[in-house]
């Protein structure tokens, strides 16, 4: 067990001197701020984690959780702020080149048991670590200069949230905006279902798609009933995608906005496809649209 004087390296080296465990260093090392593992769920530490399972309790505090390995990676190569981290002694011992720029990082970092770690995480099978970061301040609409981007109303399932912004992050957009009444952005399953990319292309929530009227965009809805398959419209311009609620689809009043109307044709019999897939289908239309422009240039 990591105790008083645990010190923690890059390398991950776990040895043994008298009763105490530590990592041997090869550069700078650092101590964990706590000298003992949490060992009890009713720690005051263990029970702030928890509250952010809720989303009342993430908008209240303008906090949100991110859970894993694979999160915090993404998080640290971008610079994304955190507040707390708590690892387990397990996790300490595989992971030294991260835990080495958590030392650079302006976050509490606390050791705590295996039982104590799954009660801070809404995922069945936690990896060892989870931290909480604070949302950051969304632009003014006026702010963003946009080639491609997509703007979602009444989202409500978190996985297609996530599949939508790790598809757009691939295919090179440059913003994505999120109505208020859809799903919460930094829900933990969308973080997850966008595999990291949330970081590098976080959406903006705005009260309606009526914020978006100001932008020197072509805006393109999907609607099917347009005269027009979406192959046919010039996409080489700068172009945002209107996309609705997976039920619902997008209001009138959002219909009403858009500059050009779209369809995408489908078999007999098929009412609509999944939104995500919708979404990639027509921000990799308008991807290899540009892609065959600049080699023709």
């Amino acid at each position: 067990m990591l105790g008083v004087n645990a010190i923690i390296a890059p390398q991950g080296r776990y040895c043994a001197a008298g009763k105490l465990g530590y990592i041997v260093p090869h550069s700078k090392v650092w101590m964990l701020e706590n000298s003992a593992a949490i060992t009890s769920t009713k720690n005051s530490i263990a029970k702030q984690f928890r509250k952010l399972h809720q989303a009342k309790e993430r908008r209240r505090q303008n906090t949100f959780l991110l859970e894993g390995t694979h999160l915090l990676q993404e998080a640290c190569a971008v610079g994304y702020p955190l507040n707390q981290i708590a690892v387990t002694e397990a996790w300490c011992r595989n992971h030294g080149a991260l835990l080495e720029q958590f030392q650079h990082l302006d976050a509490d970092i606390h050791l705590v048991s295996a039982n104590v770690l799954d009660s801070m995480c809404t995922t069945v099978s936690p990896d060892g670590v989870v931290a909480t970061a604070q949302r950051m301040v969304s632009p003014a609409v006026t702010d963003a200069s946009v080639s491609l981007g997509v703007a979602l109303e009444r989202l409500q399932d978190p996985g297609n949230l996530g599949t939508v912004i790790r598809t757009a992050t691939g295919a090179g957009c440059d913003r994505i905006w999120l109505t208020t009444n859809s799903v919460d952005v930094d829900h933990p399953k969308v973080l997850r279902a966008t595999a990291g990319q949330w970081f590098r292309l976080t959406p903006q929530t705005v009260p309606s798609l009526a914020d978006l009227g100001s932008l020197d965009v072509q805006l393109v809805a999907t609607t099917p009933t347009a005269s027009l398959d979406y192959w046919d419209l010039d996409l080489r311009q700068p172009t945002v995608f209107l996309m609705g609620n997976e039920g619902a689809g997008l209001s009138e009043q959002s219909i009403k906005l858009a500059t050009h109307r779209v369809k995408i044709p489908l078999a007999a019999d098929v009412e609509s496809l999944n939104v995500a897939i919708a979404t990639a289908l027509l921000l990799y239309e308008a991807k290899i649209g540009r892609a065959s422009c600049r080699e023709r240039v």
